[in-house]
């Protein structure tokens, strides 16, 4: 047996032996997810050997992209009616599509007390801006208006609005105090099961529909082993527990 041969069976042999089959996984990630795929692809990595390339966007804008031809393998959509219209449209892999997670929408402010519990702040009206993501790019952000049109607060609060093009973004407008409150994702603002920072209203779910985030094999990850682990990988208890810890529901 020669020297190269006698490496790679010491490698197997020992365990150590590098992953054939790893690959490097090109994910369009919803902004609101992006925080906790931050703590979940390390973990995935050293599981399986993979690489992920993650991007983080507002759906709407990776759903143009997609169509364009983007060669991501995989989308962890903030809905559920974008991975199903890649589907109907040849551009996703039927059979594929699974819910990962329930998003929780919430007020929020950085400041400690700024936000009560019952989000009576709002009526109050007493601010100069309010920040969500855009309804037409962002569910989080059509979330946030289906909850001010229950309130009866659309009309009042229009003036104070300002919208970024995806949650990440409206996020950005409260944290930099070009906004007083925002509505964001709940997963961007609570870490290990509890807020990071600041005072917060978790809206009730009966006030907007459910944030059901699909997740969906794209064409160009159809023959990838790959990013089907990935989406294995997301099903798993120890996944979900880190989801928990930033605010997911299932």
């Amino acid at each position: 047996m020669d020297t190269c041969m006698r490496t790679s069976a010491l490698l197997l042999l020992s365990g150590l032996a590098p992953l054939a089959a790893a690959n490097t996984i090109p994910v369009a990630v919803a902004a609101n997810f992006m925080p906790a795929m931050q703590k979940l692809a390390p973990a995935f990595e050293k599981q399986t050997g993979h690489t992920l390339q993650l991007s983080s966007g507002a759906t709407g804008k990776f759903y143009a992209q997609i169509r364009a031809g983007a060669p991501f393998m995989v989308l962890l959509a903030a809905d559920d009616t974008t991975p199903l219209k890649l589907e109907q449209e040849g551009l996703g892999i039927t059979g594929t599509r699974f819910s990962y997670a329930t998003g929780q929408l919430a007020l929020w402010s950085p400041v400690a007390n700024a936000v009560d519990r019952d989000g009576a702040v709002l009526k109050l009206a007493n601010f100069r801006k309010l920040a969500i993501a855009s309804p037409k790019a962002a569910p989080y952000g059509q979330a946030a208006m289906e909850t001010l049109q229950a309130l009866k607060l659309d009309a009042t609060l229009a003036p104070k609005l300002v919208q970024g093009e995806s949650i990440a973004q409206a996020y950005q407008f409260v944290a930099t105090g070009n906004a007083e409150f925002g509505f964001v994702a709940l997963s961007q603002i609570m870490e290990h099961g509890k807020l990071r920072e600041g005072s917060a209203w978790i809206v009730p779910a009966a006030l907007h529909q459910p944030i059901r985030q699909d997740a969906i094999l794209l064409k160009p990850g159809a023959g990838s082993s790959a990013a089907r682990a990935l989406l294995d990988y997301l099903k798993t208890p120890a996944a979900r527990t880190v989801m928990q810890q930033y605010g997911y529901r299932f």
